[in-house]
């Protein structure tokens, strides 16, 4: 077996085909759009290389095949910052094979360590952390837009190597079929008739706004729970709502006011996932307009909440529970959708967690953040948000190894 780097000579079609090879015949598995994977390693449409790099491989076996693949990347400016300076893995696809396995995450740790990297997060994004996060551990089904599927043998090949768990993330489904709770409703339809705060819902036509108050709110709710928290800019939020534009709903995208001062956020989407399954990763223009023809005809039934937000000092003030409520009446508004994703809330964020519950949402899936220390003696540290601001605590297993 040798690694085979992904190069503008070798282009970059073989980093695909890998996937499809992996799960070939497994109904589970949707594949990505080719075009958004590719957007993640284009430092013309990822703000991540402004500061970092990153590099991709596939695995070749014996026989020439590619058989698995890899990518590996690095914010220089964040990694300089952390101790342990962390670099990430990601877009992971191997066989069953702890060999081939180790191939690849030996190439990529001593990539990173040539960059001051110590430590190595996998399964993780090159970017924000909605989108290719993690190593599905429960819940094998397919998976909402966005959300990582990977074979259930995957944790293994982590684990094995000497990944430990960093933090998990929980996915919740709330079956549209059954009421939202009697007391969440009317709670939040109290606060709404208050009229402390105001609530508007997106609209394209003042899309540079909304932006700037959803990047608002992002940058000062998630610094809360993230020490290493990178601000996001108008301009990459920007560029995800422009390619989401022909499956935006405004009234599936709420904000909360507080004196004109953007306060909250729930962010929705269609799951485009169901219509994708169809198209294995690739449209061309005839497949775009098959595509955008299939999103009007009511074929989406799932929605997936990405995002949902206070600002940390209105965080006991139930601005969420309206937040929700308006969402939800414009979901049923449309009686083609029967469930809503809410995906993924992290085990350090336990108010999140419950709100998720209290609305209906049942736990469906596991997705697990895996770190791997280059020092095996150094004592690993788990992920918490215990004890305030982006705490830190040692995991009572001790060191790494």
């Amino acid at each position: 077996m040798k690694l085979q780097e992904i190069t503008p000579a070798t282009g970059s079609r073989v980093f695909h085909e890998v996937a499809r090879g992996v799960y070939a015949g497994d109904p589970n598995w949707i594949a990505p759009l080719d075009m958004d994977v590719e957007a993640v390693f284009d430092p013309g449409k990822n703000g991540a290389f402004k500061q970092g790099e990153a590099i991709r491989w596939v695995l070749r076996d014996d026989a020439g095949r590619a058989a698995g693949r890899i990518a590996a990347f690095v914010d220089l400016e964040k990694a300089k910052r952390k101790d342990p300076a962390e670099g990430g893995i990601g877009f992971f696809e191997c066989p069953d094979d702890p060999a081939a396995a180790a191939l690849m995450f030996d190439a990529a740790k001593e990539w990173l360590a040539a960059r001051g990297v110590e430590a190595m997060d996998g399964s993780v994004n090159f970017g924000a952390n909605f989108n290719h996060w993690g190593v599905l551990v429960e819940g094998f089904m397919p998976q909402g837009y966005g959300m990582p599927y990977n074979k259930p043998y995957y944790a293994g090949l982590f684990e094995g190597y000497g990944f430990r768990e960093y933090f998990r993330q929980f996915s919740y489904h709330k079956n549209l079929a059954e009421p939202f709770p009697e007391r969440m409703v009317k709670f939040a339809e109290h606060t709404i008739k208050k009229r402390t705060y105001e609530f508007r819902h997106y609209e394209k036509k003042r899309a540079n706004r909304y932006i700037a108050d959803l990047v608002e709110v992002l940058n000062r709710t998630w610094a809360d729970y993230m020490e290493d928290y990178q601000p996001v800019t108008p301009e990459e939020i920007g560029r995800i709502i422009k390619s989401a534009g022909p499956v935006i709903e405004e009234e599936f995208v709420w904000f909360a006011y507080k004196d004109g001062r953007p306060i909250g956020v729930v962010v929705t989407f269609p799951d485009v996932n169901q219509v994708l399954a169809r198209f294995d990763g690739r449209l061309n223009l005839w497949k775009t307009f098959r595509f955008l023809r299939l999103l009007k005809g009511k074929t989406i039934t799932r929605n997936r909440v990405f995002l949902a937000g206070v600002i940390p000092e209105f965080q006991n003030s139930n601005v969420i529970g309206p937040l929700f409520l308006h969402f939800v009446r414009a979901v049923e508004a449309r009686p083609h959708y029967r469930e809503i994703e809410l995906s993924w809330v992290g085990d350090y964020n336990p108010r999140m967690r419950k709100i998720y519950e209290q609305i209906g949402g049942v736990h469906k899936k596991t997705h697990v953040t895996y770190r791997y220390l280059f020092d095996r003696g150094r004592p690993f540290v788990r992920f918490t948000n215990e004890g305030g601001n982006s705490a830190l605590r040692k995991d009572a297993v001790g060191k790494g190894a």
